[in-house]
């Protein structure tokens, strides 16, 4: 299963996440928004550094599904122009933002900017909720299955709190969080 992060908020936050799933034997898939990486541009290689996937998650995290295909088209490769300039590629991923699934539109566009795969998710944590890491760790837990792709946020310090536990619980039903790389294709 993979476990994917929005990439979002606070670099303290985001390289806790980091540590704690690389101290787990964990690899996860980090969607950065590509005004977080103008402000933050070293958390691009600190991602690939620790073996995890990076992608797109349009450069300002807006209402994708609402915009035209010309705006839509800017949000997408502004970001992965950003990602370029920092990594020399434009990632691995492309994920819409505000939106669960991908419109065919909106796949055509990522493929236009380079993005072969368009990644969804199945398993919502609601930890941008900030519902407390108890509640965030029973969501995981209990909707979790192999092949799950979980849709988490590093901007909420619920989700680094519940992130131990998560990764324990996934390792008590033989589940191991690996990138979206290793899971699809």
């Amino acid at each position: 299963m993979a476990l994917t992060f929005h990439g979002q908020g606070s670099p303290a936050v985001a390289e806790a996440v980091l540590g704690e799933a690389e101290r787990a034997g964990a690899r996860v898939t980090v969607l950065a928004v590509g005004s977080w990486l103008d402000e933050y541009p070293q958390m691009a290689r600190r991602v690939l550094d620790g073996g995890h996937d990076l992608g797109n998650h349009t450069q300002n995290h807006l209402d994708i599904s609402s915009m035209s295909a010309a705006e839509a088209t800017a949000e997408i490769t502004r970001c992965a122009e950003r990602i370029r300039q920092l990594t020399g590629g434009v990632g691995s991923w492309f994920r819409p933002s505000q939106t669960q699934y991908a419109t065919p539109e909106l796949i055509d566009l990522a493929r236009q900017a380079g993005y072969a795969h368009v990644l969804s998710y199945d398993l919502d944590s609601l930890d941008y909720t900030d519902p407390g890491p108890s509640a965030v760790r029973s969501t995981v837990l209990t909707q979790v299955q192999p092949g799950s792709i979980i849709s988490l946020h590093f901007g909420h310090q619920g989700t680094i709190t519940a992130l131990p536990e998560i990764l324990d619980g996934l390792r008590q039903r033989n589940l191991h969080a690996v990138t979206a790389t290793a899971l699809l294709t």
